[in-house]
């Protein structure tokens, strides 16, 4: 968005009174959460890797501005980056996921109704005149940096599709300051702006849908808020129809700001190491089924289905996959008694020649707790699985990280297959033997 057309219509509709939705959306997230403790990482080019530090899942605008491209294995990069002084990071998702709930927990002093889009997104609510809403805007953006170390951009508009927009000119436009808000600009200005940004910027099209598009003449975003809205749902979806009726500017994509009850959980990796034995797959299912149900438990559900599954890498023929899927009654969010159904489906099956690079396990059949269940008359009766998941999750909580668990998935130092984090931050914010140092001078 231009900075030039902003004084020209704030003059005019600084009086305008009603609703908008801000988008505040932080800035290289994983860059800034990583220079939160590491101050010196700032102003130059920061990435962050992908599981086992494989390639690069984030960049710091300075990294993007030397040309680092989304997705670059990064045993290609590394040469040259370091003549460049570039530097790497695994992805510390502890960090990142805590810093995220702070944001968001900051963004509730602002708006009693806050949605939560992304971990480095959410579209708050906010009242008043627009010099009001900008206002709060500026002061949701100094508090986020002041408060937790965070830079963000917020884009304010009559719909969520718009409020995306004008965040993304809010953070490209630095003369805008990191707020951008469509009630300072007239219809003309507007105009211009949606006939200057392609359609597959906009919320929701993407580059397949884009291309559709294009194939009708439409490649801007004001070609498509310009197109017949039936005949656009009739061709795509009720999807593409709601877009276009908010980039008309009303308001028609609903968001539930509970967060919704998922189907299924999985918790799936790939090893640092190949997996060869038996005895290690164990530990693997072991752990990994401590981490599946404590997501489960996150939700509030219980499972009746286990399916787990370990397999070899598909370039390396013969390629193997053992896998299974079973019943639990009644449904449990036990992490012993998934970890014996995930033992039992693969350990027989594993091939004594071969190298496993990845396992996970998916729980199904989700309920609530107190739902009533089912029993055949002439099964042995179930066995209470008691309250060991939610024990290990209290005590957890308490102490951070994995203070205890199951056998070998309360070993403090990792096995060889665990993920590889070589270049893993500290995580200062959930375990105490990674607190930050203080130095007062």
């Amino acid at each position: 968005m231009p900075a030039s057309t902003v004084n020209g219509a704030a003059g005019a509709r600084s009086k305008t009174r009603g609703e908008r939705f801000a988008l505040v959306d932080v800035n290289s997230c994983f860059a800034a959460c990583e220079r939160i403790f590491h101050p010196g990482l700032e102003g130059r080019p920061v990435v962050v890797l992908s599981n086992n530090d494989g390639c690069v899942v984030a960049r710091s605008a300075e990294a993007k501005a030397i040309g680092i491209p989304m997705g670059e294995p990064w045993f290609r990069l590394q040469a040259w980056a370091d003549k460049h002084g570039v530097i790497a990071r695994s992805s510390n998702y502890e960090l990142y996921g805590e810093i995220s709930g702070r944001i968001m927990s900051m963004l509730q002093r602002f708006s009693d109704c806050v949605e939560v889009y992304s971990i480095d997104e959410a579209f708050v609510r906010v009242h008043g005149t627009t010099d009001q809403m900008t206002a709060a805007a500026r002061e949701m953006r100094h508090r986020l940096r002041h408060d937790i170390g965070v830079p963000v951009s917020v884009g304010i508009a009559p719909t969520r599709t718009l409020a995306k927009l004008a965040s993304h000119g809010a953070k490209l436009n630095t003369a805008l300051n990191g707020v951008a808000n469509t009630d300072w600009y007239s219809a003309d200005q507007l105009d211009r702006i949606l006939r200057a940004t392609p359609a597959s910027e906009i919320w929701g099209v993407g580059r397949r849908t884009s291309k559709r598009l294009a194939v009708l003449a439409i490649d801007t975003a004001a070609a498509l808020r310009d197109a017949d809205v039936e005949q656009m749902r009739r061709r795509f979806s009720v999807s593409m129809a709601h877009t276009i009726l908010e980039l008309r500017g009303q308001p028609c994509i609903d968001y539930d700001v509970q967060p919704s009850t998922r189907q299924q959980v999985m918790y799936s990796r790939s090893f640092s190491t190949p997996v060869t034995t038996v005895d290690e797959m164990h530990e693997v299912l072991t752990v990994y089924a401590q981490y599946v149900t404590r997501r489960l438990r996150a939700q509030g559900s219980v499972a009746g289905a286990v399916q787990a599954f370990a397999s070899t890498a598909w370039a390396s023929p013969p390629m193997h996959t053992a896998s299974g899927a079973i019943e639990v009654t009644p449904r449990t969010d036990d992490p012993v008694t998934v970890a014996k159904r995930a033992h039992a489906l693969i350990l027989p099956h594993m091939l004594d020649d071969r190298r496993y690079v990845r396992a996970g396990i998916t729980l199904s059949d989700l309920r609530q707790p107190g739902e009533q269940q089912e029993f055949d008359l002439f099964d042995e009766p179930p066995q209470a699985t008691g309250r060991l998941g939610s024990m290990l999750d209290q005590v957890n909580e308490r102490l951070g990280g994995n203070a205890v668990a199951l056998g070998a998935a309360g070993l403090k130092t990792g096995p060889a297959w665990q993920m590889k984090r070589d270049m893993l931050s500290p995580r200062a914010t959930t375990r105490w033997d990674e607190l930050a140092t203080v130095i007062a001078r």
